[in-house]
């Protein structure tokens, strides 16, 4: 039997063949992406260990690359993205490049103790990247305005750019700018501005993953052969700035021995506990944004508090070895996806294509210009400005825009921790300010536009369409606090003088997500001068909150007369009873006994009609329906039930319950609890309790089904009164 003939050898010929072809795509990708990264970071690195700390470049890096090996290999096995790759973040590496410039100690004592605060940052950052994920508090820190977000890319952007022209040699320096044309140092910057500009260009027309490593491999050897052929030898390069310079000896790892830890100067290392907190918070907002970064650009849900532990885990795991803590790095971890190869592989191979240095050595260094080093800084400066400084603005208000800009701004001046403070404050600013120009008052209304639904006689409708404006109502949305709290009270107390004057203000919470204690305190001066205007105020679905802060900020005997409701409707029929107690049928006001009577004459004729059709068709289904009797508070129907009769009130008033129990109407003589029940059984979606003691009239319906079939007429008669359209308002015209 051959090969191809055996059961399933085919398919595990191919299978192999799709498994191979795979694994070749998950090398390749995490080479290439390794590679760049080893790039991006030691261009970086390059820029912590300058100045003072140049002589331990070499340590430096190694301590970079480790960090990196230990955070990918735990990203890419714990995060929730397959294929994900980490470094450290921009900002973070910007921030230890400041913590490097400013610190105090020297000689022997000085790269132990950068070490020493690197390690500090990683685990500073596990600690809290940790802690966000054991107690689920991810919701709470993702959420960054996005004018804040943005201007801190953006700064992180402007500030590459100019580390990225300092490290080329530009700078405002007089004795900088007198030696800027010189042939060297321009060679030295001409070369990183060209390779920044064409890369960045280059990307814009070119999507290819192999585009930033073989260009970079091809512009080294070019440098290298410009060098030979101008006769600058290496010393020379050195010099200039075009090769790195005093490179130590040793290998990239380990950078330390068990006797440096005795040289740490941990005074340097206390004056910089601001610097580290401010990294800290630098690294956990990239988190934030590299996070929602891929979520938004795989279209992929994540979930943040795992993501947080990895993280945590990774920054740990880097610490031990002294490296920076690392975040996933947005467009490489979508290389991943891009070609298909987005399972955990990927990042390890990637990991240890950057750990592969760590046992090659420095030597290599050697060989990388530096202006490409500041070239690849430049570039990834340009790409974030163009974002998030340039393409930004189509897409925010002109208030975002200026916050972004504002945060850029400070950024560049006086540093990280400045900026998005400043932001948060301002995005705070212009919120409360947004908040109180739009209003807490989603509409107002009186009782002649709205009313409960509670059953009336026709005489008490008429006094509440006449006088109804007596009755203020107020319905209130959002969360309430100074920003819209003392505009509302204004707005109240100012009701207090208008003609006529307010019988009730009714105040609605049912909208109300929330309130300060600045709100309740003006909320307190309202209700003061409404009880001097001899104003009642009503408070529907009040939060308990509420009632706890006023009962101690006001007087008891003014407390006392505030009127809480469980749910706006009965906040209405509240308001109602006390305008219609307080309603003089001999006073001057719109309506007098004479006009009440005028008003409510061609109601009462309606009503008696319909009730005389009504106790005529009662008496004609004498003998199909039967009469039933409930006490007040007793159900007729009840949520959840089969309901399948049709029951028409005799005497008594119902009231109509939704599922959280809050009234929807009150019906009384005349009306059926639920018309469609007899001809379309269902199960009860509403409940209908008894408001007093009241009678029925139930029609099965079988027996309407042997109505239909024995007189038709009286069916007919039937279906006629329970589709007429004044059987909806038969309850409003009830007579008292």
């Amino acid at each position: 039997m051959s090969e191809n003939s055996r059961p399933g050898g085919s398919a595990g010929i191919f299978l192999s063949r799709v498994q191979a072809k795979k694994a070749v795509t998950v090398a390749t990708v995490g080479l290439v992406s390794g590679v760049s990264v080893i790039i991006g970071e030691i261009a970086l690195a390059t820029l912590v260990f300058s100045g003072d700390l140049a002589p331990y470049l070499s340590q430096g890096i190694g301590l970079v690359l480790f960090g990196i090996l230990a955070g990918c290999v735990v990203i890419a096995l714990r995060s929730g993205f397959l294929g994900a790759v980490s470094a450290p973040a921009v900002p973070t590496m910007l921030m230890l490049a400041v913590i490097g410039g400013s610190l105090t100690a020297t000689g022997d004592e000085l790269f132990p103790t950068m070490v020493a605060v690197i390690v500090l940052c990683s685990m500073a950052t596990a600690v809290c990247a940790l802690l966000i994920a054991r107690f689920r508090l991810a919701n709470l820190v993702r959420f960054i305005p996005y004018p804040v977000s943005s201007g801190f890319v953006a700064g992180t952007g402007g500030v590459a750019c100019w580390v990225a022209l300092s490290l080329m040699g530009m700078g405002l320096e007089a004795d900088v700018l007198a030696r800027l044309f010189d042939p060297l140092v321009a060679a030295n910057w001409g070369i990183g501005v060209a390779y920044g500009f064409g890369l960045y260009f280059a990307t814009q027309r070119w999507k290819s993953f192999l585009l930033m490593p073989v260009s970079f491999i091809a512009v080294t050897g070019l440098c290298h052969l410009g060098l030979a052929a101008s006769g600058v030898t290496q010393g020379e390069a050195e010099a200039a700035g075009l090769l790195f310079a005093g490179l130590s000896e040793a290998n990239l790892w380990p950078p330390l021995t068990p006797d440096d830890a005795a040289r740490i100067d941990w005074m340097a290392v206390a004056a910089q506990v601001p610097n580290i907190l401010t990294l800290v918070l630098v690294t956990l907002l990239c988190v934030v944004m590299y996070v929602g970064g891929l979520e938004v650009a795989s279209s992929r849900e994540l979930d943040w508090n795992r993501e947080f532990g990895a993280i945590g885990l990774a920054g740990a795991a880097a610490g031990l070895g002294g490296g920076p803590p690392s975040c996933p790095v947005v467009p490489t971890s979508l290389r991943s996806l891009m070609f298909g190869v987005d399972v955990r592989a990927t990042g390890v191979v990637a990991a240890l294509v950057v750990g592969s240095p760590l046992l090659i050595g420095d030597a290599v260094l050697n060989l990388v210009p530096v202006p490409l080093m500041g070239g690849v800084l430049l570039f990834t400066g340009i790409a974030l400005l163009d974002q998030w400084l340039l393409k930004v603005r189509t897409r925010v208000p002109r208030t975002d825009y200026a916050i972004i800009l504002a945060v850029f701004a400070t950024i560049l001046v006086f540093g990280f921790f400045e900026g998005v403070a400043l932001g948060m404050i301002v995005t705070v600013v212009v919120f409360v300010f947004r908040i109180g120009r739009a209003g807490v008052v989603e509409s107002a209304f009186t009782l002649r536009e709205q009313q409960s639904s509670r059953s009336r006689p026709v005489p008490d409708r008429a006094i509440l369409r006449a006088e109804g404006g007596r009755v203020r109502g107020y319905r209130l949305q959002g969360y309430l606090f100074f920003g819209g709290g003392y505009p509302l009270a204004d707005r109240l107390k100012a009701s207090l003088g208008e003609d006529p004057r307010p019988l009730c203000i009714l105040l609605d919470f049912s909208a109300v997500t929330g309130l300060d204690i600045s709100t309740v305190n003006a909320m307190c001066r309202f209700i003061l001068a409404a009880r001097g205007a001899g104003t009642e105020v009503v408070m529907g679905n009040a939060p308990g909150m509420l009632a706890g802060e006023l009962r101690r900020n006001l007087p008891p005997a003014a407390y006392g007369k505030l009127v809480f409701a469980p749910d706006s409707d009965s906040a209405l029929a509240h308001c109602e009873d006390r305008l219609l107690a307080a309603w003089q049928p001999d006073g001057d006001g719109p309506v007098t006994r004479s006009a009440l009577l005028d008003a409510v004459a061609g109601d009462m004729d309606r009503f008696l009609d319909r009730q005389e059709l009504f106790e005529d068709l009662i008496d004609a289904l004498a003998d199909w329906v039967e009469p039933r009797e409930y006490g007040a508070g007793e159900a007729l129907l009840s949520a959840g039930g089969t309901s399948d009769a049709l029951q028409l009130i005799i005497a008594g008033r119902v009231s109509v319950l939704d599922a959280e129990g809050v009234r929807i109407r009150q019906i009384g003589p005349g009306e059926a609890v639920e018309p469609h029940a007899p001809f379309n059984a269902r199960v009860a979606a509403v409940t209908a309790v008894a408001d007093s003691p009241c009678r029925t009239a139930t029609l099965s319906s079988l027996a309407l089904h042997l109505l239909e079939e024995s007189d038709r007429e009286l069916a007919v008669r039937l279906y006629r009164y329970l589709l007429s359209p004044s059987a909806k308002a038969s309850n409003a015209d009830a007579p008292a």
